[in-house]
């Protein structure tokens, strides 16, 4: 009988062989796809991440951890599909008009799919129409985009100001980053949340759908 725990801790050591043979092996025993997800693959990410927050992990951790949690959710997904087990939340992720970095958002995007949520990757060099266009979709709840460089910062603005002009932000919640970003830069182009590394991105999102969801009740 498989215990979730070794699927965490195989992930944890980026082990995606392991992490896809104990999930046949989980799934086989009867236990639930959604179980398997919350407790074996999520709580993985959850210790990568809360590890590097306090950097006793680095980003080649955080990466092979990642590969090893996209491997086992390629054998989950059909499973969980089955099941109609929805996704935490969805998110709109790129990055902002004239910025060409990426390292930083697949990183963030990685780390939010390790949390359970579906990421609609949409780029870099994203102009704020196609932010606007994507964030209108059918399910999505936050946009998250990312400037890497001080020149292209005001494009977060322009972004988050387009959203406004679109209606949007009555549906969705904005979060932003970066290595020139701030707190109080994300405040005063009005975003409604900041992540100075990917593992905060994800405790921002998390606090967006579970206030969301507190509002809904």
């Amino acid at each position: 009988m498989v215990e979730l725990n070794q699927l965490s801790e195989a992930l944890q050591r980026g082990d995606m062989k392991e992490v896809e043979r104990l999930i046949r092996e989980s799934l086989g025993a009867g236990l639930s796809p959604a179980d398997i997800l919350s407790n074996g693959l999520i709580a993985g990410m959850d210790v990568i991440g809360a590890k590097f927050k306090k950097n006793e992990v680095f980003i080649p951790e955080v990466l092979i951890a990642a590969r090893a949690m996209h491997g086992g959710l390629a054998v989950l997904e059909p499973k969980l599909a089955e099941t109609g087990a929805k996704p935490v939340g969805k998110v709109v992720l790129g990055t902002v008009q004239s910025d060409l970095h990426d390292i930083g958002k697949n990183l963030v995007g990685m780390m939010l799919r390790g949390a359970g949520f579906h990421v609609r990757d949409i780029g870099i060099d994203v102009p704020p129409q196609r932010f606007v266009e994507a964030a209108g979709e059918e399910g999505v709840q936050i946009v998250a985009m990312s400037a890497l460089l001080s020149t292209t910062m005001p494009k977060l603005r322009e972004t988050i100001n387009a959203l406004h002009a679109a209606g949007l932000t009555r549906k969705v919640k904005i979060m932003v980053g970066g290595a020139p970003v701030s707190r109080e830069y994300a405040e005063e182009i009005g975003a409604d949340g900041y992540g100075d590394d990917a593992a905060a991105a994800v405790d921002v999102a998390r606090r967006f759908i579970e206030t969301s969801a507190s509002a809904a009740k």
